[in-house]
This record gives C-alpha cells, structure tokens and sequence, in this order.
C-alpha cells in the first residue's frame, strides 16, 4: 500500500479541478494519511478555492493532523510530513489553468507540435513544514489540443537515477505529437517506469478542449437588465432551448436584480451550454455574498434566491481576486418545471427558507 493519489474533479461553469499528490513512504499508515487528505482535497475544492488557497487550507490540516497525532502515529514515530501535491483548475471557456504546488514536481506541458516544457510553478514547502508560508497560484494560457502531465516524484527520481536525468527522460518520452492521453502514458511508462520500482507512481495525463465560441455567450449588464434578458432568450433559441427559456429568463432576472441592487460595477453575465447543462454566471465587483434564510411571511421579499435554488439542478457563489460570480446549472436533459406545472406561488407555500 502506498500513498500516490490522483483526481479528476469537475467544477462549476464546466471547469475541472486536476490533483496529484504524494504521502512518502509504504504501508498502512501511507495509505490511511493518503485517504484523509484525497478526502480532504475533495471538500475543500466543493468551496470552489483558488489552488493557492486550497493548498493553504490542506497545508494547515495537515499541521494540525501532525501536531495532534494519534495513537497508531505516535506509536510508529510516524508523522504526514513529507507529503506532496499539485492542485490544477483548467478552464475551457477562457483556456486559462491556474496551478499551484506544495512540494511537488513541476508539471510537464506537452504543446499540439509535440515540443514539451516543464511549466514554472512558483514551488513551496512540503505540506505541513512551511510554518504558515503562503502559496503562489500560476497563471497560463494552455493552447487547445495540449497534453498536462502531473506525476509523482517516484517517476523520476530512484536510487540509480537523479532528478535532472528523470526529467531529461520524461521529456524525450513526451516529445511525440498526435498521442491520445492513454498512449502517452504508455510512452512515459515504458520508458522510465524500471522492472523493480521502489517507490509509488502516479501519473495524470489531460489533452486540454475548448468550449466553441457559439457555447459561450456573453454581456455588460446596464441599469436595466430587461434588454439582457431578451438576449439571453435569444441565445436560448439558437441552442434550441426555447423550453429553458421561462426558467432561465427568471433565474438571470433574479441574478442580475440582485447584482445591480447589492454588488458593485462592473456586472457581467455569461451563459455556457456544455453538454446536458446550461449554466449562467453572473460577475460583480463586491465580495458579499447571498445566503438562503428564512423569510417571514410578513416580508415584502427574500425568496428569490429561493425560486433559484429550485429552479437550478445547483448553484453557489466562486470568489475572484475582486469580487464574486453568483453561478447556476440546469440540466438541457429535464428542465425545471414551467409555469403551468409550477407556479412561484406553489413553490412558497412549500418552504419559506430565502433571502437575499
């Protein structure tokens, strides 16, 4: 049993979240730390954090899983130090990746051409030994149809082989172009993989897409958000998705009603179709947040938040560097009820649980 990880994790506004991460050493304790902080990586990035933050947060669960200890660990002279990861979220709307890394390799970026770079990911400690230092998240431009490959340092690292050879040796694998994600694992295996490993691999391989521009609408929200409800209609009968149409018009409308009368300028909103799903995103400049609560019946309003989260399959709130994006998924494959199906006034006398 050892402790190498990797995850796929899908993300809001069709984006994904890529992880490898590293616990040193066998056995069941490797296994059981591994299985904490996957978990961990899990929860942390359904608050849909920046990777510098994730990595802050994790960083500190693992000081705190070293300082308490327990009875196996302090009976095995056993600590988490010397654990890894990479965290990655890519984009295909914007094609941008942002990264960031505790201790980890540099990942590798293989280009459609086949020519291969290792991508400048500002390094920290390992997880736990930085004493509070804080991350760095990079942020690139990925060019559609490239390769990202994340690994662990057992790939390229043994007894009879140094870091700088491993990586030469990753490279001269990775340089081909043309290669589907499976065969370039294959490639790198065959390569550097030795009869006799000693110690855990993980390798991750994604070919990076991007969304057709016709999938992404977008627009400057003005004063009156009637004429960006009309094009949002519009849009939605490009898509032939003029049933969605009630459903979203009422979603974006509340969206953006809030966003003029409580966020801050500039507000955008953006709506993606990405397979079986819909998703509107507004953007604005203020950082605070709307939150389900529950409304009196004597209150003049507080349930539009409400209406959105039965409309919407999900939804929730993603903090940029200044300010927020209030976002919503449905699904294309069984859209929210109509009106006549219904009705707001049915709705709130089912639950009376929100607020702007």
């Amino acid at each position: 049993m050892g402790g190498d990880w990797f995850d796929v994790i899908p993300l809001p506004g069709a984006r994904v979240a890529l992880v490898v991460g590293d616990v040193v050493g066998h056995g069941l304790h490797a296994a059981a730390t591994m299985g904490r902080l996957r978990t961990a990586v899990h929860n942390f990035s359904a608050l849909d954090l920046p990777p510098d933050e994730l990595l802050g947060h994790l960083d500190e669960l693992v000081a705190r899983i070293d300082g308490a200890g327990d009875g196996a660990t302090e009976r095995d002279g056993e600590s988490v130090s010397g654990a890894t990861c990479l965290y990655a979220i890519y984009d295909p709307a914007s094609g941008m990746c942002s990264l960031a890394r505790s201790g980890h390799p540099e990942p590798a970026l293989v280009r459609p051409d086949g020519t291969v770079e290792f991508l400048p990911v500002p390094g920290s400690p390992p997880l736990g030994v930085g004493g509070g230092l804080p991350f760095e998240t990079a942020e690139l431009a990925l060019p559609e149809g490239s390769r990202l490959v994340l690994y662990t340092d057992g790939l390229i690292e043994d007894r009879e082989r140094g870091i700088d050879t491993g990586l030469e040796a990753l490279r001269e694998a990775l340089a081909r172009s043309g290669r589907a994600p499976e065969e370039t694992c294959q490639d790198v295996l065959d390569a550097l993989l030795p009869a006799r490993s000693s110690d855990d691999i993980a390798l991750l391989v994604a070919r990076t897409r991007l969304l057709d521009p016709s999938q992404v609408a977008e627009w400057e929200v003005p004063g009156d958000p009637a004429g960006v409800r009309a094009e949002v209609t519009g849009r939605l009968g490009s898509w032939g998705l003029e049933e969605m149409a009630f459903t979203t018009e009422l979603i974006v409308s509340e969206l953006v009603t809030n966003a003029i009368r409580y966020g801050i300028e500039p507000i955008r909103l953006r709506v993606l179709h990405d397979g079986d799903s819909l998703i509107c995103e507004v953007a604005d400049g203020s950082s605070t947040s709307p939150h389900l609560r529950r409304a009196a019946i004597t209150d003049e309003g507080g349930r539009g938040l409400f209406l959105v989260a039965q409309f919407a399959r999900r939804w929730g709130t993603r903090y940029l560097v200044r300010g927020k994006v209030i976002w919503t998924e449905q699904s294309t494959r069984s859209p929210a009820a109509e009106p006549e199906e219904m009705s707001a006034d049915a709705l709130l006398e089912q639950w009376e649980d929100a607020a702007w």
